[in-house]
């Protein structure tokens, strides 16, 4: 089977932004313009296409990232639909990880909100080039302007319009191209019947400004543009587009388009712009991966070269169980072949291949490179790992995933309950790296975390309606963590001896704090073979195992660097487990002389409010321990900045309801860890310790 779209004429994108700026109605508009559905779905009623899952319809929010394809202008889009709402971030971390590029959809009342900054920084990690969405024109209090303003302000971005709105709310009838210096006029509801036109006269002084703004612009990013326009000489239509898509793949510029996905105004203009400027899988660099003699190397996006792709998804499917969903960065790949997991380092082999629509699927015979795609038959792989050829074997950069800050107790209601919890738990934390299931070891209770109340929420949701089981749920509870704050070199001695074959472990051990986010380090620093080489390995297993449970409290360490420069060891009594808990008792000791601490998560929170209410919820803050960062006036609203331990939040929702009567939305993201105050430690560690 011929490869339908040439690699130039494919785009990888995702559609990126705040909760409510309009992201998954922009994505239905897209797929009812492209001729993928014959009816516009609503989010308000539960229709939408892309939000597939119950919960979902429900709720009105995105909470998987669905994928589809869509074709425009003689390309292929492939998109996916993100999740707005903080507590899903690792759900818009593993698509950026995939994509090529991405449009950023704000909400024209309110322009840069608190979760388009955490999509943007993650967006700018990974280097994805943006263009912007301005949605909602139609609405009151809409402000092309002041979108822009907050784009350049908040998130110090490069940020440009290349088009002018007419009117603004219910006058909005048309929108001006300043590239072309054409306006689309929208005749009829469904947006199909758009007549272009010259700029209306009483338009033309303010697209001209805007464009020699434009201009001036891009032509920092092109010599030969700037030339030109320092000359003075006449720039071409062809020549400014040029050089958008130029400076946008920069990932440092940004064009600003606008419309009302909602009432059909712009959205065909944002597919021409997608196109127009944002990268094919040949406009990025080649992915870079690990060879297994440990040489890095990369992989072009090239349909002759050895199979590579990076397994971004998992999930359950009602009708064909487990999809893998990949991006292949390399190669081609059919159905019903074998291919290597290089991160497992086992061969899979591929079922049937799928191209999603939403939740509706189409069965291919074949994925080229640059492709997005589903398998069905996968049984090792998980989020994170590279699948490929396996005579050319690569491990692809993988994605991070963030640690989970909440955790709830959860017990199954009856004994059948208890035997479908632990499959539904497995199956959904394999789903989602950034939730996770254990047993606690004192209470034996089952514990879950993730990444905020709504996340555990909707997974205790889906555990109910898609496994059937009946669970009670017990208070949140804060993920602490421990870890030291001096350096010093301690010894850990395991001596066993009682009668035949005893145990020796002997490691000398210098630990020291890293700083925050730092993780564990170990070191090997034995010089003169005072510690055989076969033993190494075990010191670092005992230190790990050991950090998973720590000291003081039993929560995990973190941010700790431990170098093993010395010890001892018996010639028969010496083995792997003796230099584990040798490791674990020198760690152990640490502890104690170490000054070790508990931290605690700090939330960067956000609260928006009508100006009235500025007293009594600023003079709350402190009292939750909270620092202010600062406030910020938009519009009648007033935005309070602050950190505060995630302790003090949990309720606040409600607390805030009161304070402003209702007026007042909240927040809240992970920010840090930090030193939790002693007498707060101290009250955590007794009770603990029962």
């Amino acid at each position: 089977m011929a490869r339908k779209f040439p690699l130039g004429r494919t785009r990888n994108i995702g559609i990126m932004a705040h909760i409510d700026a309009g992201k998954t109605t922009t994505t239905e508009r897209i797929l009812y313009y492209t001729g993928r559905v014959h009816k516009i779905g609503e989010v308000h009623d539960g229709g939408a296409t892309m939000d597939w899952m119950v919960q979902e319809q429900e709720r009105g929010i995105t909470i998987t990232s669905a994928a589809t394809t869509a074709e425009w202008a003689d390309h292929r889009i492939n998109i996916i639909d993100t999740p707005g709402h903080v507590d899903f971030t690792i759900e818009v971390e593993r698509s950026l990880r995939v994509l090529d590029g991405a449009v950023t959809v704000l909400d024209a009342k309110s322009g840069v909100q608190p979760q388009t900054e955490t999509v943007w920084r993650q967006a700018t990690r990974y280097g994805v080039p943006r263009i912007v969405f301005v949605n909602k024109m139609d609405s009151t209090g809409a402000d092309f302007a002041m979108s822009i303003e907050t784009l350049k302000k908040r998130l110090a971005a490069d940020a440009v319009a290349i088009q002018l709105n007419m009117g603004v709310e219910d006058q909005m009838v048309g929108i001006i191209d300043i590239i072309e210096m054409r306006a689309h006029i929208f005749h009829n509801e469904l947006g199909t019947d758009i007549e272009e036109t010259d700029v209306p006269e009483a338009y033309v002084a303010e697209a001209m400004l805007m464009r020699e703004a434009l201009v001036e612009a891009v032509a920092n990013y092109d010599d030969a543009l700037m030339n030109k326009y320092l000359e003075g000489e006449e720039i071409s239509v062809s020549e400014i587009k040029a050089a958008i898509r130029k400076a946008t793949l920069t990932a440092e510029f940004y064009p600003v388009l606008c419309g009302s996905a909602y009432k059909n105004k712009g959205v065909q203009l944002v597919l021409n712009a997608v196109i127009d400027y944002l990268p094919a899988p040949t406009d990025i660099p080649p992915i870079k991966g690990v060879l297994p003699n440990g040489e890095e190397s990369e992989r072009a996006a090239d349909d002759t070269v050895p199979f590579s792709a990076l397994a971004f998804k998992v999930m359950t499917d009602p009708f064909v169980g487990r999809l893998s969903f990949f991006r292949v960065y390399s190669g081609t790949l059919n159905s019903g072949s074998y291919v290597l997991n290089a991160t497992k380092d086992k061969k899979e082999r591929i079922g049937r291949i799928l191209q999603m629509h939403a939740n509706a699927r189409e069965e291919i015979d074949m994925v080229y490179s640059g492709d997005i795609a589903a398998a069905v038959g996968l049984k090792d792989t998980t989020t994170g790992d590279t699948l490929c050829d396996s005579k050319h074997p690569i491990i692809l950069e993988t994605i991070n995933f963030p640690e989970p800050v909440i955790s709830v107790a959860i017990e199954p209601n009856s004994k059948n309950d208890q035997d479908k919890m632990g499959l539904a738990l497995s199956k959904l934390s394999e789903e989602d790296p950034s939730f996770r299931a254990e047993s606690d070891k004192e209470t034996g209770q089952t514990i879950i975390s993730g990444m905020g109340e709504l996340h555990l929420e909707i997974i205790v949701d889906r555990m109910k309606r898609e496994f059937k089981v009946e669970a009670t749920v017990g208070a949140p509870q804060v993920s602490y963590r421990e870890t030291i704050k001096e350096a010093a070199e301690v010894e850990g001695k395991f001596v066993r001896q009682s009668g035949g074959r005893g145990q020796f472990g002997h490691v000398w051990i210098k630990f020291e704090p890293q700083g925050e986010g730092g993780g564990f380090e170990f070191i090997d620093g034995v010089v003169g073979g005072t510690i055989p080489r076969e033993f190494i390995p075990s010191v670092e297993k005992g230190l790990r195992n050991s950090m998973g449970n720590g000291v003081i409290a039993g929560f995990p360490m973190v941010d700790i660097k431990a170098t093993l420069f010395d010890g001892s060891y018996h010639d028969v009594d010496s083995s792997q487990m003796a230099f584990e808990i040798a490791a674990s008792l020198a760690l152990k000791e640490a502890v104690k002389i170490c000054k070790a601490i508990l931290l605690e998560p700090i939330m960067k929170v956000e609260v928006e409010i009508p100006e009235e209410y500025m007293g009594d919820v600023m003079g709350d803050i402190p009292g939750r321990r909270g620092r202010l960062e600062g406030t910020e006036s938009r519009g009648n609203a007033l935005t309070i900045n602050a950190m505060v331990p995630l302790s003090e939040m949990f309720g606040y929702t409600t607390d805030l309801r009161s304070m402003t009567q209702g007026r007042g939305t909240s927040t809240m993201s992970f920010d840090h860890y930090e030193e939790l105050p002693k007498s707060l430690a101290e009250e955590i560690i007794r009770k603990r310790k029962g």
